[in-house]
């Protein structure tokens, strides 16, 4: 067959010929239609929009036509009240069970009751100035200075008083002394006579009968040396002082006599335990003592009465005259601070003032906002309708954020997509989604994210979480198990300006685009084919923001309606002599020059 093929082509040289030159015409005349090499570079243009840019993270799953979610209360507390019964239908919002508010309630209310306060205090330093509060002021103001010279009366008056305090317990306190040093320190006949001093015939006539004899001795002895000694000290000063003194010197006076009187008394006591231990031990043997011993004790007596007398009025003395001195610390701060209140009322308020007030009524409505809130928190409520498949609480139990008190049951469909554990953080519940089928290509629905798994799934090291999104609307043809992907819209930006994702690119850490000079820009959307540009197209530095699938935010470089570059549609070789040099320009980036590219039709 072959042979006889190549017997035929032999015969008719000519007419193969013409046949493999048509043959070879028509198949360079096709690769030309097919493969255009017109030696240009062709672009793909795009203009800057203003516009919504949706960020959502995609997931797939099926779908489930019998989906239960527990209900979860926001707040801990004591079931009130259980609305909620199985196999009831309740539709989206609809309250399930009541947990104890009062004390959310009550929370309310003073935070409302703060806000109004707050309120208030704004308008009254807003209003005018009127009589009734400057007359007010001034009256304060008065009644400080008054009170300051009513202490100081009251002063000079404690220090009178303590002066003549002093002045009488000099009247008596020499008795005491005289007569405490006759007691201890004369030979009485009474006591037996002979050359012994009374407080050694005390100590000596038991110290066979008890050692302590002598220790009382002592202590009596050192008592009343020591009162001797700040007796003196303080009389000698007593007489070289007046009521015309400083009021210092008098002040001194006073604490110096009270300390004298207290030392005289600690003498008289210790004479007092000396006497009283002699008589002790006589009346243990049965030994009848001295009479002039009970004429001692009884004079001691009322050495005690005495000294306790002028130590209670000069310890009075000396805190009066420290409270008047304070009162007159207190007074003159009081003054102080009333002359600046009427200054400033006479001034009315100042921007610092209103600021601080406004500021205060937003701190407020947060409050009270916020109480609100934790007062919704004690309503469970279901997220979406459906029929109460469970009721897990009852009136009486305690409720918690981990403890469900009812499961729901979805009527409509519900998507369950599988996140990893890195797109699961920015989910939350109620974020709104897109969902497409694979079933049913021309169907989107729209709907929302009612659960989100607290403890995610770990498959050959790979941790994935279960996001079930309910349906916004039912739409017959999606069925149960059926393949379902979903968009869920984590952040959503209006009007920003937005570029496709391609259009931007990068080099050296910083983002441009691509965008032809402005007579080229023009002629961008002229050819359905690609844009052709006579220039070399130039590098626009931008600053990005936040980027989804498609899209690009541009904070700063672009404006709406700039034509940028989004991809090269063709990029042929093509003649040295068709080259042009430059490159591609960019400001402020490096490596701004670089090769040529084709150039189009000047």
């Amino acid at each position: 067959m072959i042979s006889k093929l190549f017997r035929q082509v032999k015969k008719h040289r000519f007419a193969a010929g013409v046949f493999l030159f048509i043959i070879a015409g028509m198949g360079y005349w096709g690769y030309g239609k097919i493969f255009n090499s017109d030696g240009v570079i062709r672009y793909a243009t795009a203009k800057v929009q203003n516009g919504t840019l949706i960020v959502s993270i995609t997931g797939s799953g099926q779908v489930s036509a019998f989906n239960q979610v527990d209900i979860k209360p926001k707040a801990s507390g004591e079931i009130t009240v259980v609305y909620a019964k199985s196999g009831q239908e309740v539709d989206a919002g609809a309250v399930l069970a009541a947990i104890d508010s009062s004390d959310a309630e009550r929370a309310v209310r003073d935070a409302e009751t703060s806000l109004e306060t707050a309120k208030l205090e704004l308008d009254k330093i807003l209003e005018p100035l009127d009589e009734l509060t400057l007359l007010q002021a001034e009256n304060s103001l008065v009644q400080a200075q008054e009170s300051k010279q009513k202490a100081e009366d009251n002063l000079k008056k404690a220090y009178e008083d303590g002066f003549n305090t002093v002045a009488n317990a000099f009247l008596n306190l020499p008795a005491v002394m005289t007569g405490l040093y006759d007691m201890l320190f004369s030979s009485d006949s009474g006591l037996g006579g002979g050359n012994q001093w009374n407080i050694d015939f005390y100590a000596n006539a038991v110290k066979n009968y008890d050692e302590k004899a002598m220790q009382y001795k002592a202590d009596t002895s050192d008592k009343y040396q020591t009162a001797r000694a700040a007796y003196d000290k303080n009389f000698d000063n007593y007489k070289l002082t007046s009521r015309f003194s400083e009021r210092t010197v008098i002040e001194s006076l006073i604490s110096e006599t009270y300390d004298t009187a207290k030392r005289i008394a600690e003498a008289v006591k210790s004479a007092n335990n000396l006497i009283q231990f002699y008589q002790d031990k006589f009346t243990e043997r049965g030994l009848k003592p001295q009479a002039l011993s009970n004429t001692h004790l009884a004079s001691l007596n009322s050495y005690t009465g005495t000294t306790n007398s002028y130590l209670s009025s000069l310890l009075s003395a000396e805190r009066s005259i420290q409270d008047y001195k304070e009162s007159i610390v207190s007074a003159e701060r009081s003054i102080e601070e009333k002359t600046l209140s009427l200054a400033k009322i006479k001034e009315g308020p100042d921007d610092l003032d209103i600021r601080a007030k406004k500021i205060t009524i937003r701190q407020k409505e947060d409050a009270f906002t916020t109480a609100k809130q934790a007062l919704a928190n004690h309503y469970v409520r279901a997220p979406f309708a459906g029929v109460i498949a469970k009721v897990n609480g009852k009136k009486g139990d305690t409720a918690s954020a981990g403890t469900a008190v009812a499961t729901l049951v979805t009527k409509q469909k519900i998507a369950e997509v599988s996140l990893n554990e890195i797109d699961v953080a920015k989910i939350k519940t109620g974020q709104k989604a897109t969902l497409t089928f694979d079933a049913v290509p021309d169907l989107t629905l729209t709907g929302q994210v009612a659960e989100v798994d607290a403890v995610g799934t770990v498959s050959q090291g790979v941790v994935t979480y279960t996001v079930k999104i309910g349906f916004d609307t039912q739409d017959d043809r999606v069925k149960t198990a059926m393949s379902v992907s979903a968009a869920i819209i984590t952040e959503a930006k209006p009007n920003v300006l937005l570029v496709p994702n391609s259009a931007v690119k990068s080099q050296g850490g910083l983002s441009y685009v691509e965008v032809p000079d402005e007579s080229d820009a023009v002629l961008a959307a002229t050819d359905p084919n690609g844009a052709v540009f006579r220039n070399s197209l130039r590098r626009q530095p931008v600053e990005i923001g936040t980027t989804s699938d498609e899209f690009t935010e541009i904070v700063n470089g672009l404006k709406e309606g700039d034509v940028i570059v989004t991809r090269t549609i063709q990029s042929n070789t093509v003649q040295p002599t068709q080259q042009q040099s430059g490159g591609l320009r960019i400001p402020g980036l490096p490596g701004g020059g670089g090769g040529g590219r084709g150039g189009g039709p000047r």
